[in-house]
């Protein structure tokens, strides 16, 4: 049986794999059983290196050094295992995220820098950029074609970073943060989804140029739409 990414990612009744990775990070989750653990890890290699269609629970079994049982204890189904493995990688993200834009000493510089490193982040992830390249049709669909979930929990994860900002006032408090955060990861996603040819998207330096340019104004409230 094929794996259907899209629904591990946006189920239709129930929280998103994407919406769960969200407050696992948010909540500092971590693995604590190690043999679990340990096949997470297993797994994400073999991912990485075959693809999730071309591997199975054996495979993943063997690359542990495991039995099959022991997998299968761990995680019924193939899908269940996909769905962790992955929900980890974006948990990664959002550490990542939240690790870099530390960093900044501004609003303006947090936003370049959560821009560049959120594109940078899953472009190089060998898992999720690797699937984003080598099996489109699977994630990608899963990221567009969910009813807007996906898109919506990294929405509700910027936005929350903009209220923040707006409590530390150092950004307008009349900032309409949910749609700036639309806007931001709207951009974000276009060149995930697309590939540029005017953009060198492995290029840290033009990335942060376009989001000083074009994501930094968007701070400054200009009245709400029409």
């Amino acid at each position: 049986m094929e794996i259907e990414l899209s629904a591990l990612m946006a189920p239709s009744n129930s929280e998103s794999l994407l919406e769960r990775a969200y407050i696992d990070a948010v909540e500092r989750v971590d693995d604590t059983d190690e043999t679990r653990a340990h096949i997470l890890d297993a797994a994400y290699e073999q991912f990485c290196r075959m693809g999730i269609r071309r591997s199975t629970m054996e495979d993943v079994a063997r690359r542990a050094g495991v039995s099959r049982i022991t997998v299968y204890r761990r995680f019924t189904t193939k899908e269940a295992l996909v769905e962790h493995v992955v929900r980890r990688e974006f948990r990664r993200y959002f550490n990542r995220f939240l690790t870099d834009i530390e960093q900044a000493g501004t609003a303006a510089d947090r936003v370049v820098l959560g821009f560049v490193s959120s594109l940078r982040a899953i472009r190089h992830n060998p898992l999720i950029g690797g699937l984003i390249a080598a099996e489109p049709d699977l994630l990608v669909p899963s990221m567009i074609n969910d009813g807007g979930r996906t898109l919506a929990t990294v929405r509700q994860f910027v936005a929350g970073q903009l209220r923040r900002e707006q409590r530390a006032g150092n950004v307008s408090g009349d900032l309409d943060t949910d749609l700036v955060a639309e806007l931001m990861v709207r951009v974000s996603a276009s060149f995930l989804a697309i590939p540029s040819h005017i953009i060198d998207l492995d290029d840290d330096g033009q990335l942060a140029a376009v989001a000083r340019q074009f994501l930094v104004p968007m701070l400054e409230p200009t009245g709400s739409p029409d």
